[in-house]
């Protein structure tokens, strides 16, 4: 229980020995924080024994809350009951995610300092592995045979689909940081899957266990310095020894997520001739030797690990292969869809951190005696951030619904519209992290504060436009596919 002071109580704590303040009706011992304090100790002290909740939210986020409450938290004002009774009440009226706990107590506190640390925890892998998220990253059917706990929330196995894979990577997103989101979970969802559905049931027993429990990390090393969207042309190369048992790998990769703390490597090698025909996919392990990887300095995604990686005489079991010989090509489409689909969910909901930071800003900032939601040109910025984000929803929505359907027709006939989409989406994140940059003003400019997000995710937008299918190559692919299936169709243009 939560001990009850007065404001009485609290003003009498007003001195650099000893500080109290109020924030949001809580009551906050910042004694030994004084010194920590950003601004300095004196902002401290003008507001010591005072409630000092107007003075906060002009300059923090509730974020700022979230991380130090363990440590500097004491009490509340009034009693304990009443205001617990009050926060469920809230609680209930309060708009859809906000009182998540995964997201909000184990990731949002502390997505800044592992985001400039460029390293996430191996402590929060394992949790989100116990929690059944990370099996849940990798599309349906649920994988009952190599995930090690349970499907979360009481979801059955068998009713398992990309609804509820959707659901978990838009909250996980909410965290306002694709370098997070990629690093914990984006990696993953890519990578994996090609093992579980086309490797042999050694590969997958061995590997698909650790990696769904946080222990171990996968990554996909597809792009080269000289492959990037065009995939068939990728150089990296994978030679069977004389007695057949081994391939020996030399090449390099490039831009690859996790590259830097990952276990195992999905990699594309050319085993045959020249083009997609001569593709295949190989499980390469960093315990083996020549595997060297290096960080590179990137824009944004700072926490996911983003590496060039060398390989130099790597000795690879022919038993770490994907798939068939050569038909690695098939194995990486065949994974395009669920990858482009992961990074439209992600991509609408970091326009929906952006939009939400920008209307509580705008409705707490004042400038020239008005708060900045009451003028029209702010009002109108937020309206046509909604209106993109709630179309582009609407279309994902229709297209997960389609997946649900099509099974393997899905490859062929929904390739096209996610291209699109793909497009649709990152575009909008764009304007969305412009839109909000603008409102935000000087403080989106700056790594930290309140501008916080928007400062990151503006960073972050080219990394969504650009992997995956860049957004040229998605436009006209998107009407190619249609073209390919009005014509297998027979439809007359």
């Amino acid at each position: 229980m939560i001990r009850s002071f007065t404001v009485d109580e609290v003003v009498q704590h007003n001195t650099e020995n000893l500080i109290w303040i109020i924030i949001h009706n809580k009551v906050y011992d910042v004694t030994n924080f004084l010194n920590k304090h950003p601004g300095g100790k004196k902002v401290l002290l003008k507001v010591a024994g005072s409630d000092a909740t107007k003075q906060f939210d002009n300059f923090h986020s509730l974020e700022v809350l979230k991380k130090y409450s363990p440590q500097l938290l004491i009490g509340e004002i009034g009693s304990a009951q009443a205001e617990s009774e009050k926060e469920e009440v809230a609680g209930a009226e309060s708009p859809f995610g906000d009182f998540v706990p995964q997201v909000e107590k184990e990731i949002m506190p502390y997505t800044f300092e592992w985001d400039e640390a460029k390293k996430i925890p191996r402590k929060l892998f394992i949790k989100a592995g116990k929690a059944g998220i990370l099996p849940g990253i990798c599309g349906s059917p649920w994988p009952s045979k190599y995930a090690p706990y349970p499907l979360f929330g009481g979801v059955k196995p068998e009713e398992f689909d990309y609804f509820h894979v959707f659901i978990i990577l838009d909250e996980l997103a909410r965290c306002g940081s694709g370098g997070i989101l990629w690093g914990l979970v984006g990696s993953l969802g890519i990578s994996l899957p090609p093992i579980i559905k086309f490797g042999s049931d050694e590969l997958k027993q061995r590997v698909a266990p650790e990696c769904y429990a946080g222990i171990k990390n996968i990554c996909l090393a597809i792009t080269e310095p000289y492959a990037g969207s065009d995939v068939a042309n990728i150089r990296t190369e994978a030679k069977l020894t004389d007695d057949g048992n081994y391939y020996i790998v030399n090449g390099e990769k490039k831009w690859i997520t996790n590259g830097v703390f990952a276990n195992y490597f999905t990699t594309a090698v050319r085993t045959g001739g020249p083009g997609m025909g001569g593709i295949s996919l190989l499980l390469i392990e960093r315990s083996m030797p020549g595997v060297k990887s290096y960080q590179m300095q990137c824009s944004g995604l700072w926490a996911s690990g983003t590496a060039y990686i060398r390989f130099e005489d790597v000795k690879v079991p022919k038993s770490n292969l994907i798939g068939k010989e050569n038909s690695g090509f098939k194995c990486i489409m065949n994974n395009f869809n669920q990858e482009r689909l992961g990074l439209i969910i992600q991509a609408n909901r970091f326009a929906r951190v952006c939009y939400e930071d920008a209307m509580k800003y705008a409705n707490k900032r004042k400038t020239f005696n008005k708060k900045l939601i009451e003028q029209p040109v702010i009002r109108s910025k937020l309206a046509h951030m909604a209106r993109e984000i709630e179309a582009t929803h609407a279309w994902l929505e229709t297209i997960l619904y389609q997946t649900r359907f099509m099974e393997e027709d899905a490859m062929i006939r929904l390739s096209g519209p996610i291209a699109l989409l793909k497009v649709q989406a990152t575009k909008t994140f764009e304007f969305c992290a412009r839109e909000a940059s603008q409102i935000f003003g000087g403080l989106s400019y700056s790594r930290g504060g309140q501008g916080e997000k928007i400062e990151r995710l503006s960073r972050e937008v080219r990394a969504f436009i650009i992997p995956g299918g860049s957004e040229e190559i998605m436009l006209d692919l998107g009407i190619r596919q249609s073209l390919k299936i009005a014509q297998f169709a027979g439809a007359k243009l």
